[in-house]
């Protein structure tokens, strides 16, 4: 993991771009897998606008493959829909990550909980009861990407920008209102609140809007930044088109706070 510590009331997170992997995992991964095709790629790159922006960042260095910051402890499933879990079995296009018989062990995968799924959200929380010490409140935005099209999870083509705020449970309906009215404000780039995407864990543990703690999860369609096929690589280009609408959405939701919790 690493992490940023900011002046702003807001902390970004960024829990599924590493690509790190244990011995062990590496060892049992299917050919299928090796590539970490489920991977956020690049959501740190696309998101250093905010670093400079004074926005605290804590980024997991570790693969999904090993264990998934976005799940809960105990691997309740948070969709009734096709999902992978607190240890995927299977990649988001339902081949196994595993090879026969070479699955981490439970005794393995208890270390991994222990030794990166709690450092990761014990940083959040202390961050969080940083920032609300500091400021009376915290913004917490979750940063997520996943391919356009996956069939196993979703029908056609997904929007570009998907929110996600456990049905409004997660944050004050006024700032996802806010945040939906300036993705309106351009054409470019399509958009959708609580669609296939309501928010991880990571949105529904730590939204807590009363008490003054609000959490949105965004999840960003990966062709708008990047290849979608190996070796998944950054494109500038389509970057620089799409950071101009997140940078409005990370001032807007600085601007939200600074308006409901004046100084």
């Amino acid at each position: 993991m690493s992490f940023h510590a900011g002046e702003l009331p807001l902390l970004i997170s960024i829990p599924h771009a590493g690509t790190r992997l244990t011995p062990v995992v590496e060892a049992g991964l299917t050919e299928a897998a090796r590539p970490q095709s489920d991977t956020d790629w690049h959501i740190p790159r696309l998101y250093d606008f905010a670093r400079q922006m004074g926005a605290s960042i804590v980024i997991g260095n570790y693969s999904r493959l090993v264990v998934d910051l976005n799940r809960p402890e105990d691997d309740q499933p948070l969709y009734t829909s096709a999902t992978t879990g607190l240890f995927p079995e299977t990649l988001f296009d339902g081949r196994p990550c595993f090879v026969a018989g070479k699955t981490p062990s439970p005794q393995e995968r208890q270390s991994y909980l222990l030794h990166i799924w709690h450092p990761y959200h014990q940083q959040l929380q202390s961050e969080l009861a940083r920032l609300k010490t500091k400021f009376g409140y915290a913004l917490l935005l979750d940063a997520h990407s996943i391919a356009s099209v996956i069939p196993r999870l979703f029908d056609g083509k997904l929007p570009d920008l998907n929110f996600g705020t456990n049905s409004d449970a997660s944050c004050y309906p006024l700032l996802s209102k806010k945040l939906i009215e300036c993705c309106e404000q351009q054409s470019t780039f399509s958009h959708v609140l609580n669609g296939r995407f309501k928010g991880g864990y990571i949105t529904r543990a730590y939204g807590q809007p009363q008490n003054h703690q609000h959490a949105v999860q965004l999840e960003l369609a990966q062709l708008n930044y990047m290849s979608e096929t190996e070796p998944y690589s950054y494109q500038p280009e389509r970057a620089a088109q799409l950071q101009p609408l997140l940078q409005q959405l990370v001032h807007t939701m600085l601007q939200w706070g600074e308006e409901h919790y004046p100084r």
